[in-house]
């Protein structure tokens, strides 16, 4: 069974940071690059940042520079340190995959996600 579970979320006022956390299941964590993703209202959900194994990352231009992401192999957790946060980063956050696992043992793979809200 795959499990990702997602938290750290909440209201910040922009220019704000927020500190995201994902506990991923070894199924999941030790094979794959991770990714953190996040939809707003309307609008596809989108790969925002990614990292592998060995710790190489890459990042959507949009958030380049102010968005970090990391994550601790012993502990199968996937973070994502966000600073000078924007509205337009007003989303709901996923981690996955990177690719993204949509199913996996007949169960769907994609977890609830935390939702970040960037407003005044």
């Amino acid at each position: 069974q795959v499990q990702l579970v997602e938290s750290g979320g909440g209201l910040v006022q922009p220019g704000g940071s927020l500190r995201l956390s994902c506990a991923a299941s070894e199924n999941i964590f030790e094979i794959n690059a991770m990714g953190w993703y996040r939809q707003a209202p309307g609008k596809r959900r989108e790969l925002v940042a990614s990292v592998t194994e060995s710790g190489s990352t890459n990042y959507a231009d949009s958030v380049k520079g102010r968005f970090t992401i990391s994550r601790d192999n012993a502990k199968n957790m996937v973070y994502l340190q966000m600073n000078s946060l924007k509205p337009e980063d007003t989303a709901v956050y996923y981690c996955n995959a990177d690719p993204p696992i949509e199913w996996y043992g007949g169960n769907y793979a994609w977890g609830q996600g935390t939702q970040v809200t960037v407003s005044s």
